[in-house]
């Protein structure tokens, strides 16, 4: 079976970046605004979770809101959502939807996302402090000066990133569709690719262009490592192998592909839209999923005859976990916590969002 996620030859002459991940400080939750209103609310906390899933769906028409989840969410409110996807996804679903309010559970770039592409809009966070270590390794002012050393350069902006950095780039891109944006580029161009170096680094391969790399990753993602892809393949050699291009292990896992030391016709390379579309047609008893541990109830719902084991089971993001059941109920009953993007950043984000939309 040829995987359509490989190209034909594998570059295997693209060298490494040899720099190491510029290291930020980690955003913490663990206890958030949001959380404490919760538990000093005067109702929510004697609120059984049937009564709150009540509660929301009566609230959800009256405010006319629609709620959009992303894979990595928790179970109960990605069952109470009217959209779950990806980001790629859920941004094509904030700017097509007819209702008033978007309540986004998600981490805060997303929501952002949604209030650029929605201005007449009210979008809500369940908690706003939900954000993104990827996000997190670059600043606005930190891609000025970038660009000021590459003055010809197209800036290319993974959609994990702030409203302020998608300002000062040229093309927004999910996972799903880099590849598509950076060959979209002119050749002749220089490329500045952030802030994910995995992600970077599988694009550079597929495209055989070369992208100037920024050292950012996703904490969760670059915890999976080419060793825990080979146990699971070795414990499961039915299985078929779903890795996220974000993880820390994809560089040297095409290493061992183009070795023949991983199985080409079984292992595949996929944002989390494309893992959703693989389960739907694979003849595979068992799936071994490289990601966020979240996105193993979607693939369940939509192939529930099949196995889905986690590569690791601890590739777990607190900041998608911060998004409670609580949360929702309080962000529809008091319309919190809206987001909102200055009409500044905003204009100028958008035509990078929208460029990404426009190429998928």
């Amino acid at each position: 079976m040829k995987n359509p996620t490989l190209p034909e030859h594998l570059d295997m002459q693209v060298e490494l970046p040899m720099v190491p991940p510029r290291s930020k400080t980690r955003p913490s939750v663990a206890s958030t605004e949001a959380t404490r209103a919760i538990e000093e609310d005067p109702e929510i906390p004697h609120l059984s979770e049937q009564e709150m899933i009540e509660r929301i769906q009566v609230l959800r028409k009256e405010r006319n809101a629609v709620i959009l989840a992303h894979n990595y969410q928790i179970p109960i409110i990605q069952d109470l959502a009217d959209f779950v996807g990806d980001s790629l996804q859920l941004s094509q679903q904030a700017a097509q939807t007819d209702a008033k309010v978007i309540v986004f559970c998600g981490v805060h770039f997303m929501a952002e996302t949604a209030a650029i592409l929605c201005p007449d809009k009210t979008v809500l966070i369940p908690d706003p402090e939900a954000g993104c270590s990827l996000a997190a390794t670059v600043t606005a002012e930190e891609v000025r000066q970038w660009k000021a050393q590459h003055p010809n350069g197209v800036v290319v902006a993974y959609v994990n990133t702030n409203a302020d950095v998608k300002a000062e780039s040229d093309y927004c891109c999910t996972s799903s569709n880099a590849l598509k944006v950076v060959q979209a580029i002119p050749e002749d161009k220089e490329i500045l690719f952030l802030p994910d170096m995995f992600l970077g680094l599988y694009v550079q391969r597929m495209t055989g262009r070369k992208l100037h790399l920024w050292m950012g990753e996703c904490h969760v993602h670059a915890g999976i490592r080419s060793e825990d892809i080979l146990r699971m393949l070795r414990e499961h050699p039915e299985a078929d192998l779903l890795m996220h291009p974000e993880c820390g292990c994809v560089s040297q896992c095409m290493f061992a592909l183009a070795e023949g030391e991983l199985p080409a016709e079984r292992t595949f390379i996929y944002g989390t839209g494309g893992m959703v579309k693989h389960v739907r047609q694979s003849s595979a008893p068992v799936h071994l999923v490289a990601t966020e541990v979240g996105m193993l109830h979607r693939l369940k719902k939509e192939a529930p005859q099949k196995r889905f084991i986690p590569v690791r089971e601890d590739a777990i993001c607190e900041y998608m976990k911060t998004i409670t059941l609580p949360k929702l109920y309080r962000s529809l009953r008091d319309m919190v916590y809206e987001v909102r993007v200055p009409d500044e950043i905003a204009v100028r984000a958008r035509r990078a969002i929208e460029r990404m939309l426009e190429i998928v």
